[in-house]
């Protein structure tokens, strides 16, 4: 039986503060399980922190959405206090966790031919199964503007390069989400768009005056609070128009003086995470979760030690430093917002998930956002499947020998060269097909090419060691090599990488007679 939210007024100091703080955890059920311990903790320390430090929610990664369904009644059993279970689900519930849809990212919806309609059915869809799987707060939608192509980790999670794309888009997707019992999150203010450094490795500078950021950045934020966005998410950045010492999540003047006196939000206001470089290097992790709180954060997101945050906070009110009622403040909207979400409704998953209406849904704006060009459909044969990645480590959720972009190039008789961008060092001797994954992301550091990838590929396209061409991700990787494709070359662009993005591309750029006799699971969808 579901636990019911306890009267607020009766907790402790410490039990109040604890609700301030959300955690991080493993999607997976054991404890062998775990991939990242230095985020997530073992289950006997999780336990702890939300038994007995009444930690208000937890953020999720990892595990498979049926296992998230179990792991997420899991941890509200061990919970003091009902939860807010979140993930960052920005491109729907299958970009974390497979097996429910995962859908194209945000920047695909403004090219297609009904945008306002997909970003509405995009936030309904993602909203509908992440409560199947017990999460209760949706971190999406993004509502920076990319208005820097060379942005290292925004890029294609953005809706637009203006501030009305994403003002039109981002508001219909919250208006989707809120058909159902979810919380969303507008992020990441005032405007993480227009920067060429990762905030989750340095401190990136916003140089905007305070005409341009009220031009530019705000318009999407102001929208999403006009229709009822429940949190708004802090962006790791300094912004000497406004504040010339402190990053936006520790200062006052931002999140107090510009969020909830100038714009009148009166939700949540959620840091990002405080491990990330842009506040872990500014203070002590005690120190930065303290200065949040002062500036009016009302949720710290992925402090180091829960435990040593809480009484960090504690004593700060104890000492005067921090008012009591600020602490108050904070813990009466954490309690509306967790009323409404509270309890999850009982859901089958297997009943909610991976809906045929979902597929369909991404499946067009895929189709409708797809850009093609050249002499197709791809009739030459070459003998090498050249797949060029990032980071190889860090590709598996879409290169795998099942997925189309490996198995029906192996079907059709290419062999597969799996290529690493920091190791690519020479052009390819053998003529074959290319297909690059590249897209901005965060602890990158980069969203593009460097300058000796575009060199080899440039000598490749000279020397006609490329027959086909795919490129998945970044609109701007892909504009700039149409600068250099020789006449008549066959060329796709997905803004996707998941596996039906490269199923349609495969499609797109070779005869379907070329697929008539292809068996296997990795050719449905």
């Amino acid at each position: 039986m579901a636990k019911k939210l306890p009267n607020w007024e009766t907790l402790s100091l410490a039990q109040m503060v604890g609700q301030m703080v959300v955690v991080r955890a493993s999607g997976y059920l054991f404890d062998q399980q775990i991939r990242y311990p230095a985020w997530e903790a073992p289950n006997h320390l999780l336990q702890h922190w939300l038994a007995d430090l009444n930690v208000g929610g937890v953020i999720l990664l990892g595990g498979s959405a049926g296992e998230l369904s179990a792991r997420s009644r899991q941890l509200q059993s061990w919970a003091q206090t009902p939860l807010l279970l979140c993930a960052d689900i920005e491109e729907g519930v299958g970009q974390r966790f497979p097996g429910a849809v995962w859908m194209p990212p945000p920047m695909a919806i403004s090219a297609t031919t009904q945008p306002v309609q997909y970003a509405q059915e995009m936030g309904a869809i993602t909203a509908r199964e992440a409560l199947a799987i017990g999460i209760n707060w949706l971190l999406a939608p993004v509502m920076d503007v990319n208005n820097n192509p060379d942005n290292p980790v925004i890029n294609v999670r953005a809706f637009g390069e203006t501030p009305e794309q994403v003002q039109e888009l981002g508001t219909a997707f919250i208006q989707g989400a809120q058909q159902y019992p979810v919380l969303t999150t507008a992020k990441h203010f005032p405007g993480h768009g227009n920067t060429q450094t990762d905030s989750h490795l340095h401190l990136p500078t916003i140089p905007h005056t305070v005409e341009e950021l009220e031009r530019v950045e705000l318009p999407p934020f102001v929208s999403a609070i006009a229709i009822g966005v429940d949190s708004v998410m802090t962006a790791h950045l300094l912004i000497p128009a406004w504040d010339t010492e402190r990053p936006a999540t520790l200062s006052y003047t931002i999140l107090t003086g510009k969020l909830r006196q100038d714009l009148g939000f009166e939700g949540l206001i959620v840091t990002d995470a405080l491990i990330m470089g842009g506040v872990a290097n500014f203070a002590s992790p005690e120190e930065v979760a303290v200065m949040a709180v002062e500036a009016g954060a009302d949720i710290l997101l992925m402090p180091k030690d829960p435990e040593a945050t809480i009484n960090a906070v504690v004593e700060a009110v104890e000492t005067g430093r921090i008012p009591k009622e600020r602490i108050i403040d904070s813990v009466r909207r954490i309690f509306q917002a967790k009323e409404k979400v509270i309890p999850v409704p009982e859901m089958d998953f297997t009943h909610e998930l991976s809906q045929p209406s979902a597929y369909k849904t991404t499946e067009a704006i895929l189709r409708e956002s797809m850009q093609q060009g050249g002499n197709l459909p791809l009739e030459a044969q070459g003998k090498y499947n050249y797949i060029l990645v990032d980071e190889i480590l860090k590709c598996s959720e879409y290169i795998a020998p099942h997925t189309p972009a490996v198995a029906y190039a192996c079907q059709l008789g290419y062999q597969t060269r799996l290529l690493e961008q920091s190791d690519f060092l020479r052009v390819p001797e053998e003529p074959g097909l290319l297909q690059i994954f590249m897209r901005g992301n965060p602890f990158r550091g980069r969203a593009g090419l460097t300058p000796q990838t575009k060199e080899i590929i440039q000598t490749m396209l000279r020397n006609g060691k490329v027959e086909g061409l795919i490129i998945y991700g970044s609109p701007y990787v892909s504009n700039w090599l149409q600068l250099h494709l020789p006449e008549g070359l066959p060329w796709v662009f997905s803004y996707g990488q998941m596996p039906l993005a490269q199923k349609l591309a495969f499609e797109t750029l070779f005869p379907i007679s070329r697929f008539a006799n292809l068996q296997g699971g990795a050719f449905t969808t």
